[in-house]
């Protein structure tokens, strides 16, 4: 348990039967009435960001959440399995739980796994992973404009907007954030 007044950004914490982590927070001392503290929260299990109002006498208890490293290795339909690397322990987690992070999973792809009391929260991706493009159109000589791209397709199947210099075969690095093309490998 915790008072609210030492609220800190990144504390995660159970209220209302779910798992909120701080994303930001304000204390707030009206000229009249008494303080409370402004926060907005993400829900861990359905990733929502709401903003609460606490007053200061509330107490919140402390949710312990651990993260572990795990490689992905397959999928079979709309299940993707997962190991720790340490333990050798393997997990299932569904398309559903992942979200949309799956269109960028490979083979051997490190990622870090959210855990509550052995419930999984989440996945987080690496900022940037290297893949190989495997299928893109030749540049065509002088389609050449400012900032031309074409499409590529990667080993995993996702499609990324390059520019006309990159061929098929070369390793490039796709930033996770955005999905755009970052750099050659």
């Amino acid at each position: 348990m915790f008072n609210i007044n030492d609220i800190k950004n990144g504390i995660t914490f159970l209220f209302e039967g779910n798992i909120y982590t701080v994303i930001e927070f304000q204390h707030v001392k009206p000229g009249k009435g008494a303080a409370f503290v402004k926060a907005k929260i993400r829900n861990l299990r359905t990733g929502s960001i709401v903003e609460k109002t606490f007053n200061t006498s509330i107490k919140l208890e402390k949710a312990m959440i651990t993260k572990q490293n795990m490689q992905y290795l397959y999928n079979t339909g709309d299940v993707y399995y997962f190991m720790n690397m340490e333990t050798y322990e393997q997990i299932e987690l569904t398309k559903d739980q992942i979200g949309e992070d799956a269109a960028y999973l490979i083979e051997n792809l490190s990622v870090t796994i959210t855990f509550y009391e052995g419930e999984v929260l989440g996945m987080q991706l690496p900022e940037k992973i290297t893949y190989t493009v495997t299928h893109t159109e030749p540049a065509v000589k002088g389609n050449t404009t400012n900032n031309a791209l074409k499409e590529a397709i990667m080993e995993n199947g996702l499609m990324v907007k390059v520019p006309l210099f990159i061929e098929q075969g070369e390793q490039i690095v796709v930033s996770t954030k955005d999905g755009k093309y970052d750099s050659r490998a």
